[in-house]
C-alpha cells in the first residue's frame, strides 16, 4: 500500500444554498491512525463526511488529502481520488435487487475486466474478512441490521483503499453487535496499518474503544480537534457534558389537554367495528 494519507481542513465552510451547516472548521485527521468526528444528530457530521468524499463542493476553505487540495482539482483528478476511497454508508446502502456477493464484487465488476469466477473468489474472500461468507448469496432483504453493515464494510475494503470513510457504523445496533463492528474497524486496522480510517458517529462507547483523534462539531464550528487524550482531559463546559450525557435540556411539558371536538372523534373511530 502507498503512503498512508491524511486529511486536512482549513477554514471549511459548508452548507446548502443561504443555509450554512459548518463555519470557519480548521482539523486535521493524521494518516494511518483511526479518526472520528463526533457530535449531535442534526450537527453536520454526515455532511462534512460527503465533502470529504467529494459529493458535494465546500462554500470556501480547503480540504487537503494526501497533500492535495481536493477543491480545486478538475473531475478527472477528483475521480482517480475517490478510487482510493472505500465508504461505508449508514446501513450498508446495499442495492436490493443483487446477492450480497454480488453487492461486494460491485466495485470490482464495474471496473475491471476480470474472470466472474475471479472476482467472486476475492468477493468471497472478503466476505470471509467480515465473517459474512455463508450468507455470499443471500439478499440484503434477509440479513439483519449489523450483517448488512459488515457487507457495507466488505463492499467498501474490496479495493484495498488507502482511505476508509465510515458513516455511523455502529448506529442501531444493539451493544454486542456494536461491539462486534468495532473490532471489525481494528482489526483492519492493524491488518492495513496505512489505511487511514476516518469514521462519523456520536457512540462515545465506540470512541473510546477505536479512535485515536476527534474532531467535535456543535452549533456549526469546530469545538475541539484533538487527540482521544486531550478530549478526555478537556474541561470543556460542553464536552464535560458531552462525556457525561449531561443533557441541558428543559423538561418536556405533557399536560396540555387534547381539544373535545378531536377526541369526541377519536373516541368515534377507535369505537367503530
Amino acid at each position: 500500500m502507498e503512503t498512508a494519507w491524511d486529511i486536512d481542513l482549513c477554514a471549511l465552510t459548508i452548507g446548502y444554498g443561504s443555509h450554512i451547516v459548518l463555519h470557519n472548521v480548521t482539523a486535521s485527521f493524521p494518516a494511518g491512525r483511526i479518526s472520528m468526528i463526533l457530535g449531535e444528530s442534526g450537527s453536520g457530521k454526515s455532511t462534512l463526511l460527503r465533502h470529504i468524499i467529494g459529493l458535494s463542493v465546500p462554500k470556501s476553505g480547503r480540504i487537503t488529502i494526501a497533500g492535495t487540495d481536493c477543491t480545486r482539482m478538475d473531475d478527472a483528478e477528483a475521480r482517480r481520488l475517490r478510487r482510493r476511497m472505500g465508504v461505508l454508508f449508514q446501513d450498508g446502502a446495499l442495492l436490493g435487487s443483487l446477492t450480497v456477493l454480488e453487492n461486494v464484487a460491485l466495485p470490482l465488476t464495474e471496473h475491471l475486466r476480470l474472470p466472474k469466477e475471479l472476482i467472486r473468489k476475492e468477493a468471497l474472500r472478503v466476505l470471509g474478512m467480515v465473517e459474512l461468507e455463508q450468507v455470499a448469496d443471500y439478499y440484503p432483504s434477509q440479513l439483519s441490521g449489523g450483517m448488512r453493515k459488515r457487507a457495507g464494510l466488505a463492499r467498501a475494503i474490496i479495493t484495498n483503499p488507502s482511505l476508509l470513510l465510515c458513516d455511523e457504523p455502529t448506529s442501531g445496533l444493539d451493544p454486542l453487535t456494536a461491539a462486534r463492528m468495532d473490532i471489525l474497524l481494528l482489526t483492519l486496522h492493524r491488518q492495513f496499518p496505512g489505511m487511514t480510517i476516518l469514521v462519523v458517529s456520536h457512540d462515545l462507547e465506540s470512541f473510546h474503544h477505536i479512535a485515536d483523534y476527534t474532531l467535535v462539531i456543535k452549533d456549526g464550528l469546530g469545538i475541539f480537534s484533538g487527540t482521544k487524550d486531550a478530549f478526555y482531559a478537556s474541561n470543556d463546559p460542553y464536552l464535560v457534558r458531552y462525556r457525561t450525557r449531561s443533557s441541558e435540556a428543559t423538561v418536556a411539558d405533557f399536560s396540555s389537554t387534547m381539544d373535545p371536538r378531536v377526541s369526541s372523534e377519536l373516541s368515534r373511530w377507535l369505537a367503530n367495528p
